[in-house]
């Protein structure tokens, strides 16, 4: 470890330096094409064995060691938001609209430096370090899920992963285990009523008004349909009337989010929406299409490999706090790879305690602590050598999916 780690501090600045150069060059979803180059070529000259195209768009590189033993795969993300950045940094994005809103590149340069530090150390591995660059997690279907059909996990024994956390104070790291992520579910409707002028409403079927008795009449299936222990989340976000100030509309758009850890409850939402919809236009006559798209699973963090990195986080001079945090109902395709090998996610806190204003994920503004990037990679290095070294848990290899 005292080896690693020196390591990892001699190349921070790298590290820092290549999460600079990805935000500047960010990719959307499906999109991206620079960026797992530059990936493949990173591993190439370490030497690595390299797969590119790997579900589509993902890198999978692997590093041997001296030793046959057990394969570690450690994953992070590369794609970036259709947002326009409002940073004034020197690094900011040059793709007009385009921006890393979600720190993906840094999940990207901790992972690549991370892998040249541990090649320096391959004479004294045993067994094998898959490290899994993955396309396209900001939209569904995600990368995940396609990677993993094309054998991204074959071998592999474990699986760990990070997110960098930027509401969380750097030097903080959070894991739960069992659920950690919820599912993240979609749906849209579209109500079809009919309109007319505005001093005439008794002829007409008024598809705001419908809209608006969903809106309200939905939000009791979380209060009074879904167990009160089952945490569930159903949000209308999208609401599209436009007409004239004196026009009826016969036409709305909605669409929103369900967001639940318990399979039970997904199952519930999904039937109770399409109800609740049904009764709301049947009152007047209406007419409505429903569609819900399941998005990712819940992500669930097995208890053994969980465990494991609390107990080598807290190793880490850098680390101040192994925190066991609540599940949070932000979705991750990290849930796929969970499915089919043991491992864990966790959160790296990426936040500067001294800055006085904090922006989400997904913002604008969004920034991070850059001192998370060395503790990301020394917690991600460190439960991989350990690991090698059995001080683990005995891991099946066979698949995990009908458990």
């Amino acid at each position: 470890m005292e080896a690693l780690f020196s390591l990892l501090k001699e190349y921070e600045q790298e590290m820092i330096d290549i999460r600079r150069h990805l935000h500047e060059h960010p990719e959307l979803s499906y999109h991206e094409v620079y960026t797992p180059a530059y990936i493949a070529e990173y591993h190439q000259k370490l030497g690595h064995e390299v797969r590119t195209g790997v579900g589509g768009r993902g890198v999978v590189a692997t590093l041997r060691g001296s030793k046959p033993g057990k394969t570690v795969a450690l994953r992070a993300d590369f794609d970036a938001l259709a947002i326009q950045e409002e940073n004034d940094i020197p690094y900011k994005s040059k793709v007009d609209g385009v921006m890393h809103a979600c720190g993906h590149d840094g999940h990207t340069a901790t992972l690549l430096v991370l892998a040249k530090a541990l090649n320096k150390l391959q004479a004294d591995i045993e067994g094998n370090i898959v490290f899994i660059h993955q396309f396209a997690e900001e939209l569904s279907p995600g990368g995940a899920i396609a990677m993993i059909e094309d054998g991204c996990l074959e071998g592999v024994d474990v699986i760990f992963g990070t997110h960098l956390w930027a509401t969380e104070p750097v030097g903080n790291i959070m894991i739960n285990a069992g659920p950690l992520m919820a599912a993240a579910d979609q749906f849209d409707i579209t109500i079809q009523g009919k309109g007319g002028h505005g001093s005439e409403p008794h002829m007409t079927k008024d598809a705001i008004m419908i809209g608006a008795q969903f809106i309200t009449n939905v939000q009791q299936i979380v209060s009074r349909r879904v167990n009160p222990l089952h945490p569930a989340v159903v949000s209308v976000c999208n609401f599209v009337a436009q007409n004239p100030f004196n026009v009826i509309a016969d036409t709305v758009k909605l669409s929103g989010t369900a967001r639940t850890f318990h399979d039970e409850a997904r199952d519930l939402i999904e039937k109770e929406i399409g109800n609740v919809i049904q009764a709301s236009c049947q009152m007047v006559g209406a007419s409505y299409d429903y569609r819900f798209k399941r998005g990712y699973p819940a992500v669930v963090n097995h208890k053994e490999e969980t465990d494991f990195i609390i107990k080598h986080a807290e190793q880490i001079e850098e680390v101040q706090q192994v925190r066991i945090c609540d599940p949070i109902m932000g979705g991750e395709d990290f849930a796929y790879y969970l499915q089919h090998v043991k491992g864990a996610f966790f959160f790296t806190g990426a936040m500067d305690p001294n800055w006085e204003e904090v922006y989400p994920h997904h913002h604008p503004k969004f920034n991070i602590d850059e001192r998370s990037l060395l503790i990301a990679a020394k917690t991600l290095g460190t439960a991989s050598l350990n690991y090698l070294k059995n001080e683990s848990v005995e891991i099946k290899q066979e698949s995990l999916i009908n458990e």
